[in-house]
């Protein structure tokens, strides 16, 4: 039962009545008749002040409520902006007490301007000197004091130890939060200003005015600071949800809302009832809350397992269950929201029932695709941690308030994505998708609490849930956790394909970039991407659109993927220590961040500032092994030049054709071939290579993959065919063999090579038995190629 908000209010009427009567009962008579008519007017002038008194105090209780509300009230107009704007420019003089607390060079600053109108970009900043001398005034100077707060607070000087502070300029600007729309006296837009100190080499912060001083620039409290209490206002974020609900219809509907057919939730997901605290099967189409959060490695004493789900499954069961902080405050949480249903993956997942998990597992495009909302708690390192700002004495409030010039200024909350890179909660592989399959999630973080949905963000300490804006800079602070695996009807065909794996290269470079408890289960975390986007787009059944992770139906794109060049060149391993047994042709198989961004890499190791594409494709058909060891054919669409293409025009490529005799898919008849072995056709050669020169080192972290020279060995001495990204934290020999994926969308200018000149080719190792492995991937002029007499090769890469 959520309390009744306290109303205390006592009517202005009661003491105007008091006033009033204490006004009359000082007139003493003086006569009955000659005192008529002075009484009559002195009756008139006193009904005049009262009534002169009481528009006042009317107007004074419109205001305050108007403040109070947050100003989001569209019945509410605001005070005339062009009577206000005339009066702060002929009253606004800076008073000794306003100029008291401020340095010299803060003094000079017109505030009150800035937040009115702005400051010109012309000007590139103001000037406020460096952050050692802001830090030493922040004892004297209150509009130092609150960048010195900030500062300090958000430790931004402790990623750079040794750098010389005096050096480190400031500049004050100022940033449009967004316009807004009035409706008093006449239909104009308001622009709101927030100011940003940019600190040279370190992250800018953001200076807002509170909500209580809106009212002197004539405007509502929206883009205003609102005052962030110890606990968070479950009310607020019901009118968060309810604007969402209410606004966002097709922008925020499932993943598959625009589809023929209905997602449902199979019949074997479990919810918990937090009214009767059971775990019972999910009712038909029930609406529900998610959890996503970081388990944190303890103890498995609050999961539900086979000895106590039939428990559990009974009214009151979850009652006596020893449950961690995360889960007690979330199923209260859900009460208190006005819910009934929530999924927790330990009680709503038999947790020693490997069966029931892979099931479970290979839904949660479904579970998280479909939940009403996710609550993801991103305050916590581990289940025992609360959701901070649910409880009383469960968060430490870090807003500063300075009064500055008369106005209540402070330095707003990190943003979002700000928030969510401070949080253990942002580096685990499992969230990912988590996060980004749900159409609305509420964040607990250590400094507050977010919510975001596909077209807005909100939060406690910033006001930006106003329907009087349409569109605002803090909308675009999101967390990045966008997908939408659901394409226009109109886009088929080349557009379709290239729309999908845009979508899919995103998600494998922001999960890679995630940790994993367990190694082994890195396609597992990413399954409800691709089941996603396999329904969503359209692409069948999504273990045959996706294997090892790898999207099968764009195969050649698939397979361009690289190392970050930072990162260990290891493989992942099972949790007795063996390697996983996925193929090395996959990202999957290692650990460590993987991109996409392959031109700008083989220039320069650290550029990754454009994207090569496949222009014409030359294997067909691939084949695949299955879980019987049997081959089995892909169908990837083939890719053709254009007409009139200039790599027509010069000496192209010719790759191998025909189709495959099923003799020529077997390796040995007494051994059978590994599950997701690829089997196709191309050609070979041997290039020499040779590591470039790294410079710079010093400044960045070591460097375990490098850009190498492939160099011709037609020619003496050898001149460059190609480049190549390989590992350098291994022995590699001076010879590599090479083979022909597809041909790129790039070329050396320095050579004055036509643009398709490029091959993509990938540098392969022999294992045993006719087998290769993948050891890098580089491109190669086609010229280069041609000359070394490559050998046709059927490839049985694993």
């Amino acid at each position: 039962m959520i309390p009744p908000f306290n109303s205390a209010t006592q009517p202005r009427g009661r003491e105007l009545a008091r006033l009033s009567t204490g006004v009359l009962v000082t007139l003493s008579p003086i006569s009955t008749h000659g005192l008529a008519l002075g009484g009559i007017i002195g009756g008139v002038l006193v009904a005049l002040g009262v009534c002169i008194l009481w528009l006042f105090i009317v107007r004074s209780r419109k205001l305050e409520a108007y403040v109070a509300s947050g100003g989001t009230s569209e019945s509410t107009p605001p005070l005339n902006p062009d009577h206000i704007r005339t009066d702060l420019q002929r009253d606004h003089t800076p008073t000794l007490d306003n100029d008291a607390l401020l340095c010299s060079i803060c003094a000079n600053l017109d505030l009150y301007q800035f937040f009115r109108d702005g400051i010109p970009e012309r000007d590139q900043g103001i000037p406020l000197g460096s952050l050692s001398s802001i830090l030493e005034k922040s004892y004297q100077c209150n509009f130092c004091r609150l960048i010195s707060f900030h500062v300090r607070q958000t430790r931004m000087l402790d990623e750079f130890p040794h750098v010389d502070r005096s050096g480190i300029e400031c500049k004050l600007s100022s940033r449009k939060s967004g316009d807004l729309r009035t409706y008093f006296p006449i239909s104009e837009r308001f622009s709101c200003y927030h100011l940003n100190i940019h600190v040279k080499g370190l992250r800018s912060l953001s200076i807002h005015l509170m909500q209580e001083d809106a009212f002197k620039f004539g405007r509502p409290t929206d883009f205003d600071g609102r005052r962030v209490k110890n606990t968070v206002d479950v009310g607020l974020v019901k009118k968060w949800i309810n604007l969402c609900q209410a606004n966002h219809r097709y922008e925020c509907g499932n993943i598959w809302a625009t589809d023929n057919v209905d997602r449902k939730l199979p019949r074997f997901v479990r919810v918990v009832d937090v009214v009767s605290m059971a775990v019972i099967p999910a009712p038909s189409g029930c609406r529900y809350v998610a959890l996503s959060y970081v388990w944190g490695g303890i103890g498995a004493e609050y999961w539900t397992t086979k000895d106590n789900i039939v428990e559990r499954s009974t009214p009151g069961g979850l009652n006596t269950a020893n449950l961690p902080e995360t889960i007690t405050d979330s199923i209260l949480f859900v009460r208190h929201l006005g819910e009934r249903y929530i999924w927790i993956d330990a009680l709503c997942i038999i947790q020693d029932d490997s069966q029931d998990k892979i099931s479970q597992i290979h839904t949660m495009d479904l579970v998280y695709g479909l939940s009403y909302l996710t609550i993801i708690a991103a305050g916590g390192t581990t289940a025992r941690d609360p959701l901070p700002g649910y409880r009383p004495r469960t968060r430490t409030l870090q807003q500063h308030i300075e009064v500055v010039q008369g106005l209540h200024l402070y330095a707003a909350l990190p943003r979002l994505d700000e928030a969510l890179a401070l949080s253990t909660w942002n580096t685990r592989c499992w969230t990912y998708q988590e996060q980004v399959l749900s159409r609305r999630r509420i964040y607990f973080t250590g400094q507050q609490v977010y919510f975001e949905c596909r077209r807005s963000v909100f939060c406690e300490d910033i006001i930006t849930e106003s329907m009087r804006h349409k569109i605002s800079n803090f909308l675009w602070e999101s967390s990045g956790g966008y997908f939408r695996p659901r394409a226009d009807p109109f886009v088929i065909g080349d557009m379709l394909r290239s729309y999908c794996f845009g979508h899919y290269k995103h998600a494998v470079e922001r999960c890679t970039r995630r940790n994993l408890t367990i190694e082994s289960d890195i396609v597992d975390a990413f399954t409800g991407v691709t089941n996603a986007l396999a329904v969503g787009i359209g692409l069948g059944d999504p273990a045959r659109a996706f294997q090892y992770g790898m999207i099968l139906t764009d195969l050649h794109r698939a397979l361009l993927w690289q190392h970050d060049p930072h990162i260990p060149h290891t493989r992942r391993s099972l949790p007795d220590g063996n390697s996983l047994p996925v193929p090395s042709w996959t990202w999957a198989a290692w650990r460590g961040a993987i991109d996409y961004m392959t031109e700008g890499r083989y220039k320069d190791i650290n550029n990754i500032a454009s994207e090569t594409s496949v222009v014409e494709t030359f294997v067909d058909p691939w084949y695949i092994v299955d879980h019987s060891s049997a081959p089995v054919r892909l169908d990837v669409p083939r890719e053709k030049l254009p007409i009139g293409s200039p790599v027509i025009r010069k000496s192209p490529y010719l790759p191998p054709s025909g189709i495959l005799d099923p003799t020529e898919l077997i390796l040995d008849i007494h051994r059978p071939l590994e599950p997701g072995t690829l089997i196709f056709r191309t050609t070979s050669s041997h290039f020499d290579i040779a590591s470039r020169a790294r410079g710079g080192e010093e400044t960045r972290a070591p460097v375990r993959h490098n850009v190498f020279d492939i160099l011709s060995p037609a020619s003496s001495p050898s001149t460059w065919a190609g480049t190549v990204i390989l590992p350098v934290d291994h022995a590699l020999p001076t010879s590599l063999e090479f083979i022909v994926l597809s041909r790129a969308d790039m070329h050396e200018e320095s050579c004055a090579f036509y643009p398709g000149c490029m091959l993509h080719v990938m540098a392969i190792r022999s294992q045993n038995a006719g087998l290769v492995e993948r050891v890098g991937l580089g491109v190669i002029h086609e010229v280069a190629w041609v000359a070394s007499s490559p050998k046709e090769k059927i490839v049985f890469l694993r």
